[in-house]
């Protein structure tokens, strides 16, 4: 089944587009959202899409520039632009990008369910060119030296972690390996996933800055997620408290005003 991601900051919007297709008739599923271009990279690598609908509009990273990124990292990965009519041309200016379609908002399901039967015809052609048992045989040849890798980018992450635009497939790019095997490698050798060791280092990072009074919105750019309510979300679930609460936790009696 195709997995398909919604990035658009409007949360109404993202609803009704789930609503609006019957995605198992097209042998897809919608697998994950994020409501901004930062978001989406930071979480593009735990949901793994082959679809990503694009708002082109969104704040700290907008779609074009999130379309840039993404389809350098993953040049499989199917981009469909949404523009609202007033911002249309400016879409159809960065033809350069390997954007499968631009859609005018408000989005009209017809012309969605028609775009969607032709991205899964590209998409199931796609997969009979490709070999899989070749690129099993390149994972297997890494073997050997992954293990004595995974400190390294280990460190790495601990390093970089400061850079908004680190992921998953960044990494691994930088290292030689495949997106796949070295997510697969690092869990073995750490026993967490990429993702949750990059997180681990940015809100340990956010909580000493949370210690010293720090504002939020500067925190989370310290620790490179420039995107608050992004931010806030990761910092709540690691510590089971939002970062004002967390403040206050660690303020001491006579430094509040």
């Amino acid at each position: 089944m195709y997995r398909v991601m919604l990035i658009d900051d409007e949360e109404s919007a993202r609803k009704l587009l789930r609503a609006l297709i019957n995605w198992e008739s097209l042998n897809m599923e919608v697998v994950g959202e994020a409501a901004s271009g930062i978001e989406a990279i930071n979480v593009i690598d735990e949901f793994k899409p082959d679809i990503a609908f694009v708002d082109i509009s969104m704040p700290f990273m907008n779609g074009i520039e999130f379309t840039e990124l993404a389809t350098k990292r993953y040049p499989n990965l199917v981009i469909i632009i949404m523009t609202a009519i007033d911002q249309f041309e400016y879409a159809r200016k960065c033809v350069s990008l390997p954007v499968f379609e631009y859609m005018l908002k408000p989005m009209v399901r017809s012309e969605i369910y028609s775009s969607l039967v032709n991205v899964k015809s590209m998409l199931d052609e796609r997969n009979k060119q490709e070999s899989e048992q070749d690129m099993e045989q390149d994972l297997e040849n890494r073997d050997e030296t992954g293990e004595s890798s995974i400190e390294q980018i280990k460190k790495y992450i601990e390093t970089n972690y400061t850079d908004s635009k680190i992921n998953l497939t960044s990494t691994a790019q930088n290292f030689g390996f495949s997106a796949s095997y070295l997510s697969r490698k690092f869990k073995q050798e750490t026993g967490k996933n990429f993702v949750e060791y990059l997180t681990e280092c940015r809100m340990n990072a956010a909580m000493k800055l949370a210690q010293n009074n720090m504002k939020m919105f500067n925190a989370s750019n310290e620790v490179g997620i420039p995107d608050p309510n992004y931010f806030g979300r990761c910092f709540k679930k690691f510590t089971g408290m939002s970062y004002s609460d967390y403040v206050l936790s660690k303020t001491k009696p006579d430094e509040v005003k």
